[in-house]
């Protein structure tokens, strides 16, 4: 197992054969990770204290942590998501297909329906639910109208499937040479 990659007692991550996990991201304990999933440069998820989740092809980028906190809740990110840079994500559910902006902070039992978007440095406090195809936005965050279906290809889907492309020229550019 690479030194960045470690057991939190008798806890063991789960990295699909498929995911990309940088060599700079670190990953400890109940960590589970999707097919296609990418964990970017200076990345932690702790599964110490609560399991994480993290969906297929979902995009953890530079600087994200990932935790939660014992006996009270698990993080789960579901499928095709992307955490933008230096994002926190603690104790929270985030369902499929949506951006979660850069600097922004989810709180324990904070839910994000699908298809959303969490603005840049917003914070979903702890036990707001947030309704699929919204955009929340401000400290604290708030609901501040529905994303259009040209939205959801335009920030959700076209970042989605940038960060894909991605990993596959990291992956290439560790293995070759």
């Amino acid at each position: 197992m690479p030194s960045n990659i470690q057991p939190y007692k008798d806890l063991h991550p789960r990295i699909h054969p498929e995911a990309f996990v940088h060599p700079d991201a670190v990953i400890i304990g109940d960590v589970t990770i999707g097919p296609r999933a990418s964990i970017w440069p200076g990345c932690v998820l702790r599964g110490d204290q609560g399991s994480i989740e993290i969906g297929a092809e979902t995009s953890i980028q530079d600087g994200t942590i990932i935790h939660a906190t014992r006996g009270l809740s698990v993080t789960r990110v579901g499928a095709r998501v992307t955490c933008g840079h230096r994002v926190v994500l603690h104790g929270c559910t985030i369902a499929d297909d949506c951006l979660i902006g850069m600097g922004s902070v989810v709180m324990d039992l904070a839910e994000v329906g699908q298809f959303c978007v969490v603005g840049a440095a917003a914070l979903v406090p702890v036990r707001m639910r947030v309704p699929d195809r919204s955009m929340v936005v401000g400290v604290p965050g708030k609901v501040r109208r529905t994303i259009s279906d040209e939205e959801i290809d335009r920030l959700i889907r076209h970042g989605h499937a940038e960060y894909l492309r991605l990993q596959d020229e990291y992956r290439r550019g560790f293995t070759d040479g």
